[in-house]
């Protein structure tokens, strides 16, 4: 385990992990916005997708024509909208 870890300092795959636990958990909350994103995706495909971020890349190949790497892009900026929305949410709670 490195220093910057031991420090509690996370990389930026832990901290995506960390994100996919809480959408996971939270599913019901984050359904809606990846509805939003991704509008052709069903109401089943989201039941079987369940917060886990593989079956999501794994989805969107399939009902939107498009290769992984382009899938797993989206997914990547979808990160980053999600991680502005939480912590924006803190912050205004905090407030």
């Amino acid at each position: 385990m490195g220093l910057a870890t031991q420090m509690g300092v996370l990389n930026c795959d832990e901290e995506i992990e960390m994100n996919w636990d809480r959408i996971e958990g939270n599913w019901k909350q984050f359904k809606g916005k990846v509805k939003e994103q991704w509008g052709k995706l069903t109401d089943d495909e989201l039941d079987v997708i369940a917060g886990k971020r593989d079956q999501l890349s794994g989805t969107l190949q399939k009902a939107y024509g498009i290769s992984k790497d382009e899938a797993e892009r989206q997914i990547s900026g979808f990160e980053q909208i999600i991680t502005v929305d939480v912590v924006g949410q803190a912050s205004e709670k905090d407030v």
